[in-house]
């Protein structure tokens, strides 16, 4: 649980100083005036990276030199420190993390917002994404697999590519791919793991945000979530051999858990083709909401038998909602089986109105970086 929140100069925010509930803490105030930026200085300290730009120097506020955000968890605290031209400085009790990869999963995150709906808009890179950041949060060997499966990717493209117009040594691809071997099976046994524990999860929040019933709904209709990898039907080995010409004519690797995806269909249809923009809507919440219970390892009757619950972020999504699912949202979200939340929104009174239930909710106002 995040106690309290320092920041300084991070994007437009020059300075607060914010003591949070242990439950419901909500962000009100106009487009523009930094809701999402104290949002994104939380996920900043679970992930050692903002949600929206690589580039950390973009995050100091403009005309500055350094930010800094720090929280206090309660048992430990963590601050991140900018400094145009340096390397940013991360710190668990004042202490640098000697990689910060190590960082990863201790502070477990997730974050709901507009952007999500790139999972259904854009290409499977994105559901890949998706898959990697929530596995990555639980299993640091998994994170070291995909890290160590990337770069080797990287250097195998760079040879086919280098090798183009002339004919490449199969020796020194056959290195490569037998290092690429025992990472991309870790992370596709990892991966097929996560979606059959994953997957019952989606069903439930799906169920529970759009009101559906099981026993009257169309089989056409009916969610599906497929995860699909080359691996589920080949040898990665015999895969490289087979493919090593082709691949020098495309100049990229074609054989590999880097063309893993997470399909979303309604019934057997793509979700993109023939869902509605509700429905699509309705889909991205309940795989994200899933995430949270997923990494919890939340059961059906509650109780918390595996990891923690997740800091819950929730960006700007109810004005895109009816109020039929973002009552179901809000009643969901305060049960037992989620923790600590961030709401931000642009309208008091909804928020004042959909959390009246709970009486230990904060709500603090923000206008131009300034919070109260």
């Amino acid at each position: 649980m995040l106690k309290s929140l320092n920041i300084l100069n991070y994007r437009n925010i020059r300075e607060a100083s914010l003591e949070f509930a242990p439950k419901l803490n909500c962000f009100v105030g106009l487009n523009g005036q930094g809701k999402t930026n104290v949002l994104d200085a939380i996920y900043l300290l679970s992930f050692a990276k903002s949600a929206f730009t690589s580039q950390d120097s973009l995050n100091i506020t403009h005309g500055e030199e350094m930010a800094l955000v720090q929280g206090n968890y309660g048992e430990f605290t963590i601050s991140c420190g900018l400094r145009k031209g340096v390397k940013k400085q991360f710190r668990k009790d004042k202490k640098d993390y000697p990689r910060l990869i190590d960082h990863i999963g201790l502070i477990p995150l997730v974050m709901i917002s507009p952007n999500d709906q790139q999972l259904i808009d854009e290409g499977s890179d994105e559901r890949r994404r998706f898959m990697d950041v929530v596995i990555s949060q639980l299993d640091r060997k998994y994170l070291d697999c995909l890290t160590k499966y990337n770069a080797l990717l990287k250097q195998r493209n760079a040879l086919l590519k280098q090798y183009a117009d002339g004919p490449c040594p199969d020796d020194l691809l056959e290195v490569l791919e037998w290092q690429m071997i025992e990472p991309a099976e870790y992370i596709f046994k990892a991966r097929t793991a996560f979606f059959e524990a994953f997957e019952p999860y989606f069903a439930k929040t799906y169920n529970a945000i759009s009101g559906r019933n099981d026993a009257t709904e169309m089989h056409d209709e009916l969610p599906q979530l497929r995860y699909v990898s080359q691996l589920q039907d080949r040898d990665l080995r015999e895969a490289y051999v087979k493919t090593r010409q082709r691949d020098l004519i495309l100049g990229w690797t074609s054989q590999g858990i880097h063309k893993d995806d997470l399909e979303m269909c309604l019934g057997e249809y793509p979700l993109k083709q023939v869902g509605s923009q509700g429905q699509q809507r309705t889909f991205v919440l309940a795989m994200k909401l899933a995430q949270a219970l997923y990494i919890s390892g939340v059961t059906g009757d509650g109780l918390q038998v595996t990891g923690q619950k997740p800091i819950l972020l929730l960006d700007d999504i109810f004005d895109r909602l009816d109020s039929e699912r973002v009552e179901r949202i809000v009643e969901m979200v305060q049960s037992e089986e989620f923790g600590q939340i961030f709401i931000t929104d642009t309208d008091r009174q909804h928020l004042t109105d959909i959390l009246k239930p709970n009486e230990n909710a904060k709500i603090f106002h923000v206008e131009n970086g300034q919070i109260a």
